[in-house]
């Protein structure tokens, strides 16, 4: 007979949110005032994203795991609280899935003067679809546009609009100003975190658990421990686990391997203290464990009973990895042969579970698909600065088939904010890739704000050429829809590439020539091949220019100084904006050192035969 029991020493929570809303500044909060930091110690900003990548672009790309101790002022004693801090970006939204597996209830971040936004409605679907209850925190009560009533009245339409239950949609409040970490359960706040925490002991429900069940533990999450290797991180939904003790891995296809939990570890504060034993109820972190994926159950070693797999949405974009064929491959990177490669990409299958690999025809590439243009561009960084060099092609969306054979597309929820004077430049943009507006709202602020529903395919390389009109000062989110019939043709890159037509150092000279043609992305003294793009056009078909050409020197000498040549500083692309630009004859070479865009076919002579059958055939038909 289960004989459950609650667990009052114990909290289990994750913190979702938009991005930027606050999540990980408020964890930080949270941890300085459970006093886990030293008073002398120097704490830095968004302590929980270790990650250079996570520090450099301000968003929290992994879920990671913390845990403070406070006091339980109403039943006396302390209380754990396991804190998990997920991403806000839909395209790290298996990080987000798998995480609602390891908690009893969530903190929803909501930003006082923006309200709900796209992604605040993705990451709440997730926790109600799980049945969690939530804790609405209306944080940025110091910003001077915030207008609380209208955030938690726009919450709860989104509540309802998600199908909440009538216990789910009859959330508490908690006013934050995450920053000076101060928080109130009316608009007055006060001087420190207290009603949050008082909040989430009476609302996030203790874990039911069975001690004398079997074991069962689904593996969520994977760490890595420097002396100890890989380490499984989940909660033990049943049972009790010790260090050394053997137990059952079932793997996703059912397969039962013998394994023993060698190292076993809770989290308090920001480490991870080794223990002897832990039960159900604990997220715990096990070492040891050679192969393990996320996803498999470890279980009793006599009565192995599995856990329901952790289930993500599928990929909607692809691009295909190879090894690197330009002339300058195995100059800069450490690794670069199709067997490091692949063993990378199918090691990267472990832990990032919203990710997809496939071989190809040849051995020497790879479809590698993901939630979009985001979450693989942070795959080729992260082995960018590990040191592989690779070449990547133009993303595409996958396609499906319906249940009448018709071709299906993913489609997104497009949110865009942008100044009433490039308004008309975005809707003609969005009107050439097949979007549909379905509201346009003038802000308080002067700006406005767009809704549309746009085909994925639209939306490669939107996102440089709206960042270009709006100035900069454009922001935009997206929300997957789902798959739909298909919209149409799309028109591709407006403009063409300058592409060098020879191998060797660009010049002053011969760059100034291109100049007068279009923008460049290269300054003189850079090394560059044949078939290099090295600056964009509007002509209609792509420029060869030769870049290396020096000027011709003669015998006549000049009274004057040689008029210094001056170019316009080149266009500096990021990782981000260079996989955007890539047409369909063109991939991005990258290696540790830099990250160069080039056509397929790097000769000139060869390309421009392959061009010219190309229109022959599209004239015939």
């Amino acid at each position: 007979m289960k004989m459950e029991k609650e667990r009052f020493d114990i909290r289990n929570i994750a913190i979702i949110a938009h991005v930027d809303h606050g999540k990980t500044t408020l964890v930080d909060g949270l941890l300085k005032q459970a006093r886990v930091f030293r008073d002398n110690q120097n704490v830095v900003e968004r302590v929980m994203d270790s990650n250079d990548l996570e520090r450099e672009r301000g968003i929290t790309i992994l879920a990671k795991n913390t845990a403070i101790v406070i006091p339980d002022k109403k039943r006396g004693g302390m209380v754990k609280i396991n804190i998990v801090d997920t991403p806000g970006h839909a395209d790290f939204g298996g990080e987000v899935e798998r995480v609602m597996n390891m908690v009893d209830g969530v903190l929803l971040l909501v930003d006082a003067a923006e309200g709900p936004m796209p992604q605040t409605r993705f990451v709440l679907k997730k926790a109600l679809q799980m049945g969690h209850r939530a804790i609405v925190v209306i944080n940025k009560m110091d910003r001077k546009d915030a207008d609380a009533e209208r955030a938690v009245n726009l919450t709860f339409d989104l509540f309802v609009e998600l199908g909440a239950s009538d216990e789910q949609a009859d959330f508490p409040i908690v006013y934050a100003n995450a920053i000076t970490q101060q928080a109130g359960l009316t608009r007055e706040l006060t001087s420190d975190l207290q009603p949050l925490f008082e909040t989430i002991l009476d609302t996030v429900p203790p874990p039911k658990v069975d001690l004398d069940a079997p074991l069962q533990l689904l593996v969520t999450n994977l760490g890595y421990d420097e002396y100890r290797g890989v380490t499984a991180v989940g909660r033990i939904h049943a049972g009790k686990m010790r260090a050394g003790a053997a137990v059952a891995r079932i793997q996703k296809d059912g397969t039962v391997l013998p394994e023993r939990t060698r190292y076993l570890y809770i989290y308090q504060g920001l480490e991870k203290v080794e223990v002897e034993s832990a039960e159900a109820g604990d997220i715990v972190a096990i070492a040891g464990l050679e192969g393990i994926a996320i996803g498999e159950t470890l279980a009793d070693a006599d009565n192995p009973i599995a856990l329901p797999s952790i289930e993500v949405e599928e990929p909607t974009v692809r691009m295909t990895f190879g090894v690197n064929t330009s002339p300058f491959t195995g100059k800069e990177g450490k690794w670069g042969t199709s067997r490091k490669l692949r063993e990378r990409l199918f090691d990267e299958l472990k832990n990032n579970v919203a990710l997809r690999v496939e071989e190809t025809e040849t051995p020497d590439s790879f479809r590698v698909a993901g939630r979009g243009e985001l979450h693989l561009a942070i795959l080729i960084e992260t082995m960018r600065r590990e040191g592989y060099e690779f070449q990547v092609s133009k993303p595409e969306v996958i396609f499906k088939e319906g249940e009448n054979g018709e071709l299906l597309e993913p489609f997104e929820e497009l949110h865009i904010e942008t100044s009433p004077d490039t308004v008309g430049t975005v809707v003609e943009m969005l009107g050439s890739r097949r979007g549909k507006m379905l509201n346009m709202i003038n802000n308080p602020d002067n700006s406005v704000h767009l809704t549309y529903n746009v085909p994925t395919r639209g939306l490669l390389g939107f996102r440089y050429q709206f960042l270009t009109a709006t100035r900069g000062m454009g922001t935009l989110n997206t929300l997957f829809l789902g798959y739909l019939p298909m919209a149409g043709p799309i028109s591709s890159r407006a403009t063409s590439s300058i592409v060098s037509w020879e191998t060797g150092v660009s010049t002053t000279f011969g760059l100034k020539n291109a100049e007068e043609r279009g923008v460049l992305f290269i300054g003189p003294g850079v090394d560059v091949y044949e078939g290099m793009v090295v600056g964009e056009t509007q002509r209609p078909d792509d420029l060869s220019v030769n870049i290396c050409k020096k000027k011709h020197l003669t015998n006549m000498r000049s009274s004057n100084k040689d008029i210094e040549i001056r170019l316009v500083p080149p266009l500096v692309m990021s990782l981000d904006q260079a996989i955007e630009y890539l047409a369909e004859d063109e991939l991005l070479e990258v290696t540790p050192l830099n990250f160069r865009i080039r056509k397929r076919i790097l000769d000139t002579e060869e390309r421009g035969k392959q061009n010219k059958k190309a229109k022959e055939l599209m004239a015939e038909d």
